[in-house]
């Protein structure tokens, strides 16, 4: 019987889940969103935010415990500077999980683990996308207009 027994062991040893979840929660709060399977991101959940409320509390002693789970500095900088600062109202509930369909070589459901008070930085993200690929598709079609030779 399992009781008592909270997370999921995603068929990997302690050591390699660790460390999964020490690099999930890295590239979350450094990229702000990350693509991941299903039980994976309902893990990273617990764990993102409870360094969120790490940040939150900004003290040295919660810097520490950060330093020694998050895998870069500069990403601890950034959430004690920044993100904890979106987040200073906020009682909870940091990320959200969006499903976004199987993977295409196992099937495996996949979703997006983000922040959810991400809402100017993925609009300025996404309008860069978009000119990216105006201006791609612009080029394409001046260079398909051109006769080869001349």
């Amino acid at each position: 019987m399992r009781h008592l027994n909270a997370g999921r062991k995603l068929n990997r040893t302690a050591s390699h889940r660790k460390a999964l979840f020490r690099n999930l929660v890295t590239s979350l709060l450094q990229h702000e969103h990350v693509r991941t399977t299903d039980a994976k991101a309902k893990e990273l959940r617990r764990v993102a935010d409870r360094m969120i409320t790490l940040g939150k509390r900004g003290t040295l002693h919660a810097r520490r415990q950060a330093l020694s789970y998050i895998r870069s500095r500069t990403v601890v900088t950034k959430l004690f500077d920044e993100i904890a600062a979106r987040f200073r109202e906020r009682p909870g509930g940091y990320t959200r999980l969006i499903k976004v369909g199987p993977r295409h070589g196992d099937a495996a459901s996949m979703s997006v683990v983000e922040l959810t008070d991400r809402g100017e930085t993925a609009r300025v993200e996404a309008e860069r996308k978009r000119e990216r690929r105006r201006r791609r598709a612009e080029k394409k079609d001046a260079s398909a207009a051109t006769p080869p030779g001349a």
